[in-house]
């Protein structure tokens, strides 16, 4: 069903290529084959490439617990990257809680951890394992090296295309954690290989070292909307540098608002349109759906992992929720949200917002102890059902080929809306307030939830992100940015440790430096707090 696939076959040796140029990771690294075999056959560029791309989406090299992890210190199914990344982006808000006691996964839900969390340790260590993948690549894809193995010129062409979107999934790892963890360890291709103690860098310097990426191969990236789906292209590039603008205030304490409109205008501008059917962008033949940028891509039968949208999907089915109605076969009960979010959907006009998802029947509202899978309402928004209403391609084995749509149109409305609002220029907020109707109008049937000017503030983005971008991964970072998240008089029930919410300090703005990374690397510095 999905276009980019994994050669599994071929890939139980690529990790001997990488010699992991970081002494601060905890990973399992083979020995079969090298790199002159590999590199030697044009024919195989591809399938590393897809082995990047599916380091966001699989844990190992045989498959679904196949015990081969490509990072170990975590059971595999709660490595996966996304499954890792939505665990401290929205177990950490207002969006999500989990009733599971694994480890110290509850220390995330309330806002508590430390810096030998598990969680964040294993987050830490699959960012550096893509790094390290993406290294290597980029490194066997110098020019040099392309003039020496006796490419045709058209194969030339396609392997620099390959080397760039390798430098955007490095740049897309590198953004989250510059995002979650701040001060890290810089690693580049030219950095070579082997162990040593990589050099902490700042902030600052690691958003400019981003910027310089993606400005960079902003042109050598297919054009929009003309890549392999799943494939990044010139409007991924484009829709990350407006995140990292809209944010660069967090960053280095300097705004880019007009930087963001104008990379958000080149998104807009290059022929995306919003689907009709908010509810497709999240079914099983999502790869079909409209607006979306970037996909992190899963296949019931091809691309099986215990983590992904199967986490999503099977953690919401609780209580009186069929599974089959979800095209799965089991139930994981555990994921809710809370009040906060939905009582965002509450509308004096008695209209009907098709994004308010959520299961209510046998379920309480009010989250007296999050531990209680009953208390809270299940999101329903990710199934592994079809548009036309079957059940996904293995449904009877609960492996989802429901995609991640990590970048898409709808985001960047309302990133460009809330660089407007927040004085950037280069926009209008008349453009901006088309925009964000446009939402509205698709979640209301008509125009019957259209807003005016006057509504349209930063406190109505915030809002309208929760609302139009729920579970997809944004909110710890959308609340930081609106100085909700720490030191803030907005709570949420159970942040702090507390049933009705507290403030909590302003060091949880960043995730801790893992403990075993700074034991390993000397040059890391704990962040003050922790």
């Amino acid at each position: 069903m999905k276009k980019l696939n994994i050669n599994r076959l071929f890939l139980v040796g690529i990790l001997s290529l990488l010699a992991l140029s970081c002494g601060d990771l905890d990973l399992k690294p083979e020995n079969q084959i090298t790199s002159d075999v590999v590199y030697d056959d044009f024919g195989n560029y591809k399938n590393v490439l897809a082995k990047l791309y599916g380091g966001y989406a699989l844990t190992g090299q045989q498959g679904n617990q196949g015990g081969d992890p490509d990072i170990i210190g975590l059971d595999e199914g709660f490595s996966d990257y996304l499954r890792l990344y939505y665990n401290l982006q929205e177990l950490s808000t207002d969006e999500a809680v989990i009733s599971w006691n694994d480890g110290s996964l509850p220390d995330i839900v309330t806002v508590e951890w430390i810096a030998n969390n598990e969680f964040i340790g294993a987050m830490f260590s699959r960012i550096y394992f893509q790094v390290a993948l993406a290294n290597e690549f980029i490194r066997e894809m110098s020019d040099e090296n392309l003039d020496s193995r006796g490419l045709t010129e058209a194969q030339k062409t396609e392997a620099r295309i390959f080397r760039a979107e390798a430098r955007f999934i490095r740049a897309l790892s590198y953004w989250h954690a510059l995002d979650m963890f701040g001060d890290i360890a810089l690693v580049k291709e030219e950095d070579g290989v082997g162990s040593y103690f990589p050099e902490r860098v700042e902030r600052i310097t690691l958003f400019e070292y981003i910027e310089s990426e993606l400005l960079a191969i902003q042109n050598e990236l297919i054009d929009a909307r003309q890549n392999e789906y799943g494939r990044a292209d010139k409007a991924a590039a484009w829709t990350l540098l407006t995140k990292l603008y809209l944010n660069a205030q967090v960053y280095t304490g300097v705004e880019r608002n007009s930087e963001a409109i104008t990379y958000a205008s080149h998104v807009i501008d290059a022929g995306y349109t919003l689907d009709p059917n908010y509810d497709h962008l999240f079914l099983a033949d999502n790869n079909s759906a409209e607006g979306i940028i970037f996909s992190i891509n899963y296949d019931g039968t091809n691309t099986q992992t215990n983590g992904g949208t199967k986490y999503l999907i099977l953690g919401s089915i609780i209580g009186s929720m069929n599974q089959a109605d979800y095209g799965m076969s089991e139930r994981w009960p555990g994921l809710r949200t809370t009040k906060n979010i939905v009582n965002l959907f509450d509308d004096i006009t008695g209209a009907t917002d098709s994004r308010a998802m959520f299961h209510a029947d046998g379920q309480t509202l009010e989250i007296n102890d999050f531990t209680q899978p009953t208390q809270g309402y299940p999101v329903t928004k990710f199934k592994n059902i079809t548009s036309t209403g079957e059940p996904g391609s293995n449904m009877a084995n609960s492996f989802p080929d429901t995609d991640f749509p990590m970048f898409r149109l709808a985001d960047v409305y309302l990133m460009y809306a809330e660089a407007v609002l927040r004085g950037g220029t280069g926009g209008s907020t008349a453009t901006a307030l088309e925009y964000i109707n446009a939402l509205r109008e698709r979640a209301y049937g008509d125009e019957s939830g259209n807003i005016s000017a006057e509504d349209l503030t930063l406190d109505f983005i915030l809002d309208e992100r929760a609302r139009e971008l729920c579970y997809e991964m944004h909110r710890r970072t959308d609340l930081i940015r609106f100085g909700k998240f720490s030191n803030s008089d907005y709570v949420w029930p159970w942040k702090g440790g507390v049933q009705e919410g507290r403030p909590v300090d302003s060091r949880f703005d960043l995730f801790p430096i893992p403990t075993a990374a700074i034991l390993a690397n000397p040059n890391l510095k704990q962040h003050d707090g922790y």
